[in-house]
């Protein structure tokens, strides 16, 4: 199992990208809010980019905006792996997934937990990784939706053999992390940040 930790509720984001480095996770997972697709902002790009010599983790860019292209054109700058796109945006989602490849950056789309995970089938040729919000999102502290579950074995189904990854977000610890053992990627925040951050990294492992 791979995890990925979220500094969204960071209260130091440089102290904590220089431990989280020298610690065993495998990603660092960066919400970006828009204020428009979910009721927050956030957007800790020129954070990440004045210290980027700190940290030698990959990043993995969740974008919560109704319109990402912004975004997207800024995060490409980074030691960024996967950028994540929501699949409710109103925008051309064919379109935004070409642009990201054509920088070598891998692919997400990002589900809600009202909605279909089928709703992402015309897309499985072209993408990399599905995110399944486990909870709301916009805002960390939330508590683990349980048919979360339910939505991975829907998932694989829908997936079968091809090599798109599954990570799921939201409420993630050592207790909620044993719904969700056919994922992938685990994205933890608020369990890894308010403990010894190795030990709780690996108790998800």
């Amino acid at each position: 199992m791979k995890v990925g930790v979220s500094i969204l509720n960071s209260s130091n984001v440089k102290r904590d990208l220089e431990l989280l480095s020298n610690t065993t996770c495998d990603y660092f997972h960066i919400d970006v809010m828009d204020k428009k697709f979910v009721t927050n902002k956030n957007d800790p790009y020129d954070i990440l980019k004045c210290y980027e010599n700190l940290y030698n983790k990959r990043l993995d860019i969740h974008l919560m905006c109704e319109n990402p292209l912004p975004y997207i054109n800024k995060y490409i700058n980074l030691n960024t792996e996967f950028i994540t796109i929501h699949i409710e945006i109103k925008e051309d989602i064919e379109k935004i997934i070409n642009h990201i490849k054509e920088y070598g950056i891998k692919v997400g789309l990002a589900i809600k937990p009202s909605t279909d995970v089928r709703c992402i089938e015309p897309f499985l040729d072209d993408i990399d990784l599905v995110l399944l919000m486990s909870v709301e999102p916009g805002y960390g502290g939330q508590k683990f939706i349980l048919s979360t579950e339910r939505k991975i074995k829907e998932l694989k189904d829908l997936i079968k053999n091809k090599n798109i990854l599954i990570s799921v977000d939201g409420g993630i610890d050592n207790l909620t992390k044993e719904f969700v053992q056919e994922a992938d990627i685990l994205v933890s925040g608020s369990y890894v940040l308010k403990g010894n951050y190795e030990e709780r990294i690996e108790s998800l492992k």
